[in-house]
């Protein structure tokens, strides 16, 4: 049976009301990324293009559209913590996404506290129930199929150091569900959480 179909080529524009690209591909992951300038300074950034990409040496990465405070920082120290975004800590983490002067500590700005890391200087969330400290292993910059420099920068760490809530291995096994992690979607405002209702298994073919 024939579908009908929107087809678009993204460089002509989508001829939609809001760019689908974001809500087709999600809900995503959040990088909440702390880090720290070279003098110091904190600084806390969610980032909604991010993800893990290899288990040895575990590897995730995000995205920088533009050069933000965020990517000098990791240039400059080498080094950033993943901190798990959770539905009790969603308006936290919403608050850290303010466009503020480099001199802005987001932690203050969203009244959270830190902690400090293990192995790199870069503090955690203190409330969020995973962090992962990680140090930089490649900062890429994109480009186009064409081969034109795109401003944005994918940053990939490896991470060194992994801290859990304990309440989230019952067992041993991390209980996703229970972190109450929360996801990006499409649209301006949309997120997602998840729930054990979510949940469904299925084994790999042998």
């Amino acid at each position: 049976m024939h579908r009908l179909t929107h087809f678009y080529e993204p460089r002509l524009g989508h001829g939609l009301p809001h760019d689908p690209f974001n809500a087709i591909v999600g809900p995503r992951p959040i990088g909440w990324i702390s880090s720290c300038a070279a003098d110091g300074t904190a600084n806390l950034a969610p980032y909604s293009f991010f993800n893990a990409f290899n288990y040895t040496p575990p590897i995730i990465g995000f995205a920088s559209l533009e050069e933000k405070d965020t990517l000098r920082n990791v240039r400059a120290t080498g080094e950033f913590v993943w901190n798990l975004a959770t539905r009790p800590l969603a308006e936290a983490m919403n608050a850290s996404s303010a466009s503020v002067p480099p001199e802005v500590d987001e932690f203050a700005l969203a009244a959270l506290d830190s902690l400090p890391s293990r192995l790199v200087d870069a503090p955690r969330v203190a409330l969020s129930p995973v962090n992962f400290e990680c140090r930089v292993s490649q900062i890429v910059q994109l480009q186009s199929a064409l081969g034109e420099a795109v401003n944005t920068w994918l940053v990939l760490g490896e991470v060194v150091a992994v801290h859990i809530d304990a309440a989230l291995l019952p067992g041993g096994v991390y209980d996703t569900a229970a972190a109450q992690p929360i996801l990006r979607g499409g649209g301006p405002a949309d997120y997602f959480s998840i729930g054990k209702e979510q949940l469904f298994r299925m084994k790999r073919p042998r």
